[in-house]
């Protein structure tokens, strides 16, 4: 009995490690509006700002030194084995960095509630949180007021789409009424 469990263990593992079994991570495609969707177009874009602001190498990664200074400037340092373990928490294809997904996935944890009160990876989400005590009640409704409209996102999403598309489309049409505008005039021209 306990034979047979071992062996369906080993299996599953080597299946798990088998290069035919998995697509590799720099051949998935990654579409954070659509996997994320409890965060807002603007919150992602402004999730990716900061990582690029910390991603020193520009490689899409931040590795330990670079989390380990991110954590410094926002003034929640880690020790080496503390920013390891943060790393190690979120880290899905287990290269020893963080990829842009794997940083999405902190903030996804945070806001479920999944990281630990004294986890590196809990105050790095705090970050993003307001304190009463600097912003004042009337800050903490504004506050309390976007969480709210956040959580209804998926119409403003939607919204946030369509108004990109219909500033797309009045651009085109901007540029067809300008090319109609110069044959017209080009055709004065010609004899």
């Amino acid at each position: 009995m306990a034979e047979d469990e071992l062996a369906s263990r080993l299996n599953r593992r080597l299946r798990m490690e088998d290069p035919a079994e998995r697509e590799p991570p720099h051949m998935r495609v990654f579409n954070p509006y659509t996997e994320f969707k409890e965060f807002s177009r603007k919150q992602i874009k402004d999730m990716e700002e900061m990582f690029r602001r910390y991603d020193a190498g520009k490689d899409g990664f931040i590795d330990l030194m670079e989390l380990k200074r991110m954590m410094e400037k926002l003034g929640a340092p880690q020790t080496h084995l503390g920013l390891k373990d943060m790393i190690k928490e979120v880290d899905e294809d287990f290269d020893g960095k963080l990829s842009f997904r794997e940083f999405l996935l902190i903030f996804r944890k945070a806001a479920a509630g999944e990281l630990e009160e004294d986890s590196g990876l809990h105050a790095l989400a705090r970050l993003s949180e307001i304190d009463v005590s600097i912003e004042g009640v009337k800050g903490a409704k504004c506050f309390f007021e976007a969480k709210v409209q956040a959580i209804n996102h998926g119409s403003r999403f939607e919204q946030e789409i369509k108004a990109e598309q219909e500033e797309k489309k009045r651009q085109a049409e901007e540029k067809e009424q300008r090319k109609a505008a110069f044959k017209e005039l080009q055709s004065a021209f010609k004899p």
